[in-house]
């Protein structure tokens, strides 16, 4: 059987948010911490951000919120086309993911895509890379790989 992710631990929650300032407040309350900063992407020349397979130039802003046993992470996508805003005109506010820390990224897509697991979004962040798969036909939600370098 495939191992799609190499440790069965869930590592972060993703949130969509149409406010972050509103909802980190409302978060922050939740959990009783203090409210996190706000991170913005960055764009394509630096993200080298593809969105179903076209370069994007999408970018969000993100609070995190770490927590004991994982991350929930606030994310208020930009109007550009992304998996976030995707989920945002389609569902509205909601988890929108759960985030995996895994190892071998290139060897993870190649599984995700031949058992017909879309890659949706895939891109590079300081320190590592991300790529988002629509797995809903497996397990009803999609789920985002991490590799850290």
């Amino acid at each position: 059987m495939a191992k799609y992710c190499d440790a069965l631990k869930v590592t972060q929650i993703g949130y969509i948010v149409k406010d972050i300032e509103e909802a980190r407040q409302r978060f922050a309350k939740f959990f009783g911490l203090d409210v996190p900063e706000i991170i913005v992407t960055a764009g394509y020349a630096q993200a080298q951000t593809e969105y179903r397979g076209k370069p994007s130039d999408a970018t969000a802003k993100l609070a995190f919120f770490h927590l004991e046993n994982l991350d929930v992470e606030l994310i208020e996508p930009d109007e550009k086309p992304s998996v976030w805003r995707e989920y945002l005109e389609q569902h509205g506010e909601g988890i929108q993911h759960l985030a995996f820390e895994i190892k071998g990224m290139k060897q993870k897509v190649e599984l995700f895509g031949r058992d017909g697991m879309e890659l949706i979004q895939k891109g590079e962040y300081t320190g590592g890379r991300y790529a988002y798969f629509d797995t809903t036909k497996m397990i009803n939600t999609v789920v985002e790989l991490l590799e850290n370098d």
